[in-house]
């Protein structure tokens, strides 16, 4: 009962998040955003960490925010309006703070993935999931439409799908998600943290700036014009190109050995 909401183990430059409340199928309460927030605030600053992995403990990766809290807040004088305003403007933060980590964040998600749990999903760069694993955005079965998780979802996969997703309130299976984009893999659960780490490892052995400049152009460039776009993304290759580790990486390539990055 005195565990930490939120977990984390640092191995060989990769950092593994697990949201540890299974009990509420690691709901994104108050507390748990707010533990979130802490530790991608000090992952912004930690030099040391190249990847990060996000995960849930017990039988599910996220069930989205916690209805009964809030159900609590409507208790207040002004029947919750302004816990709930500082509940979604803090999920909010926290999910734009993972595309704006120096870090690429890979999801590891198992069982239900719904609503805010999709969103997180939908949030990280990268996601592989277990077989059998169900992703929803359902609140509009119980009257709420899931409006924030609408944004991340939306900008991931095909506006007819996520349309489809929000008005349905139906769950996709892996081979869905997969199809559509929502994650990278689908794999089976026994092997489910294997093919995580595989792929965060192979992201770690990448120049660290590079990954990093790289995924900071991503998400800026994604947001203007295609023409707007091409001329910021050649400003970063010319300052990319200009630096030591890069000439170096080029001229071994050239020479057909491993670089010399320092």
């Amino acid at each position: 009962m005195n565990d930490p909401i939120l977990l984390r183990d640092d191995d060989g430059g990769i950092a593994t998040l697990t949201l540890n409340s299974p009990g509420s199928l690691n709901a994104l309460s108050d507390a748990m955003l707010a533990a979130l927030k802490a530790e991608f605030t000090r992952l912004a600053e930690d030099r040391d960490i190249r990847v990060v992995i996000l995960k849930g403990a017990g039988k599910a990766f996220c069930a989205g925010h916690d209805l009964k809290e809030m159900q609590r807040g409507r208790e207040a004088a002004d029947k919750g309006r302004a816990y709930f305003a500082d509940l979604f403007a803090a999920c909010a933060e926290v999910m734009q703070m993972i595309p704006a980590l120096p870090q690429p964040v890979i999801a590891e998600a198992h069982g239900i993935a719904t609503a805010a749990g999709c969103q997180l999903v939908a949030s990280c760069d990268m996601a592989v999931a277990a077989e059998g694993t169900r992703f929803g955005v359902n609140g509009v079965n119980i009257g709420l439409f899931c409006s924030t998780p609408m944004v991340a979802l939306s900008r991931n996969v095909p506006r007819k799908v996520a349309f489809e997703m929000l008005t349905t309130g139906q769950f996709i299976d892996t081979a869905r998600a997969l199809e559509v984009g929502l994650i990278n893999r689908a794999v089976p659960t026994q092997t489910l943290a294997a093919e995580t780490r595989a792929l965060a490892e192979t992201v770690a052995a990448k120049l660290t700036a590079a990954v990093k400049i790289g995924k900071r152009a991503f998400y800026e460039q994604i947001e203007m014009t295609r023409s707007d776009a091409y001329d910021y993304a050649a400003e970063v290759m010319v300052e990319n190109m200009l630096w030591r580790d890069t000439d170096e990486g080029i001229s071994a390539f050239i020479e057909k050995r491993k670089p010399d990055w320092a």
